[in-house]
C-alpha cells in the first residue's frame, strides 16, 4: 500500500486519504471474512479434511478441491463454486 505514495515528494493529504481509504477497504473485507469463518467453524468450509457430519454433504469427495485449496466455502463466490 506505501508503494502508491509518491516516491519523488512528500505525500500530500489527499494521498494518505486515498492510501487511508484503500486500507479501510481491505480491513472491512479482512474483517467480513473472519467474521464468517467463526461463524461457520462449526460446520462444513469446504477446506478438505471432511471430518465434519455435514462434509460430505456439501462437499462429497473434496469436489471444492478442484476449485483450488482453501475454504472454498469461505470464498466471496462460493455459492457459485459449490458442486
Amino acid at each position: 500500500a506505501l508503494a502508491t505514495l509518491p516516491a519523488d515528494r512528500a505525500p500530500t493529504a489527499a494521498d494518505w486519504q486515498r492510501l487511508s481509504e484503500q486500507w479501510s477497504r481491505e480491513l472491512d473485507e479482512r474483517i467480513r471474512q473472519l467474521s464468517l469463518l467463526r461463524e461457520r467453524l462449526n460446520q462444513c468450509i469446504g477446506c478438505g479434511c471432511l471430518s465434519m457430519e455435514g462434509c460430505p454433504l456439501r462437499n462429497y469427495g473434496d469436489a471444492l478441491g478442484d476449485a483450488g485449496p482453501g475454504a472454498r466455502l469461505l470464498e466471496p463466490d462460493a455459492a457459485t463454486d459449490t458442486p
